[in-house]
């Protein structure tokens, strides 16, 4: 079993794409094993962002993350880090196949509906981020 880390984008929330996420995570597979809304901050999102400080388009991210409410959630399975990336599509939304969550959801790369742990070691970080461990089944 493996676990990843997933966030809804103040987009997705705004649009009303929270539940239908959520169902094909659970329709294929997942547990969720977290699971909250929040506001994030501007320095919580500077820590989630941190490896593109340096990047021109940093100001960019943090600005849209905190514009709005996120949810955030730990998925539970089998290969879950690659599967839960392959559901939900290219970064670029043209890039994104139908089917995937960004091919039938996401506007534009600023507005892409939806975040997913790269790694392992980036799902660890960002569930360590997100959650207390007591809050995770």
């Amino acid at each position: 079993m493996e676990r990843t880390f997933v966030m809804v984008k103040p987009d997705g929330f705004r649009r009303g794409l929270v539940g239908e996420i959520l169902a094909r995570f659970e329709r294929k597979g997942f547990r969720i094993v977290g699971l909250k809304a929040l506001r994030i901050s501007k320095e919580l999102a500077e820590r989630h962002y941190a490896e593109h400080r340096e990047k021109p388009f940093f100001p960019g991210l943090v600005s849209f993350i905190t514009s709005g409410p996120v949810v955030a959630m730990v998925l539970e399975g089998p290969n879950a880090i690659a599967e839960v990336r392959k559901m939900m599509g290219a970064t670029h939304p043209k890039d994104a196949l139908p089917g995937t969550i960004r091919g039938d959801y996401a506007t534009t790369i600023d507005e892409n509906v939806i975040h997913g742990s790269a790694t392992p070691e980036d799902a660890e970080r960002e569930i360590a981020l997100f959650f207390r461990p007591e809050e995770l089944l």
